[in-house]
């Protein structure tokens, strides 16, 4: 986990190990032992771990696919229709049957409602790698694909609750936030990551992000925006829908 700033100077007291590798006038370089309190590793557990997620984690090359909407009708949609990746754990958290305690805001409104959560890559114990989560109450809006003007209330509220939210609780203001939407995401509900503007956090790469406020600009030119719009995103190579895509000659 990223070193809290009042933690740094206790790298360079006793209790911590240094083994110098190399001196050279006033340039030295040290392999450095630190004491296990700063030390700490966060971890995060998947029991029973399913082939899908074994996969998720490993190694990979990837590549780039341009998916225009008639792809994603005849190949992403039937793909992912065809797919039992639970979310369970996802709809415990709307119900409150797990993690209600780490709620930070909720807007309750089934239609255009949501809760904003941190997320777990984030321990809330510095503000450089803020991250949280902005999860929408109401089910079925897969991914930006499902995207229309209709759902405009909803992604308005994520952007304006979720950056005051923030501001009120860790002091963060909307100019210094990441807010974005995957493409494609990780799971088929649909969520916002909140991230600090300075953190380059995991899949915050240009194939893969989609700014909320330019998505809400991309609605309001036209409300079928993303039923039209051609979109770029990685595939790892042992990814199903990789070669899906490779039979279709698309890849």
């Amino acid at each position: 986990t990223p070193f809290q700033e009042e933690s740094i100077s206790d790298l360079l007291k006793k209790h911590t190990r240094l083994k110098l590798q190399m001196s050279n006038d006033i340039y030295s370089t040290y392999h450095l032992y630190p004491p296990p309190q700063l030390s700490e590793i966060k971890t995060t557990v998947v029991y029973p771990a399913t082939e899908k997620h074994l996969q998720k984690y490993l190694r990979q090359e990837v590549y780039l696919i341009r998916e225009t909407g008639e792809d994603y009708k005849n190949i992403t949609l039937p793909f992912i229709q065809s797919q039992s990746f639970s979310i369970q754990w996802v709809y415990n958290i709307l119900e409150k049957t797990a993690e209600a305690d780490r709620i930070i805001h909720e807007n309750p409104d089934s239609s255009n409602g949501f809760v904003l959560i941190p997320d777990f890559k984030w321990n809330q114990k510095q503000l450089d790698d803020l991250y949280l989560i902005a999860i929408c109450h109401r089910r079925g809006i897969k991914s930006l694909r499902d995207l229309t003007a209709e759902h405009l209330p909803l992604l308005r509220n994520i952007l304006q609750e979720g950056k005051e939210a923030i501001l009120k609780r860790f002091g963060v203001a909307g100019s210094q936030l990441r807010i974005y939407l995957h493409y494609q995401p990780s799971y088929f509900h649909l969520h916002v990551h909140f991230t600090a503007l300075s953190y380059d956090a995991p899949g915050c790469s240009v194939e893969r992000a989609h700014l909320l406020s330019d998505v809400i600009d991309n609605l309001e030119l036209d409300p079928q925006y993303y039923q039209k719009r051609t979109l770029t995103f990685a595939l790892r190579a042992d990814e199903a829908l990789l070669k899906k895509f490779q039979e279709a000659g698309k890849a």
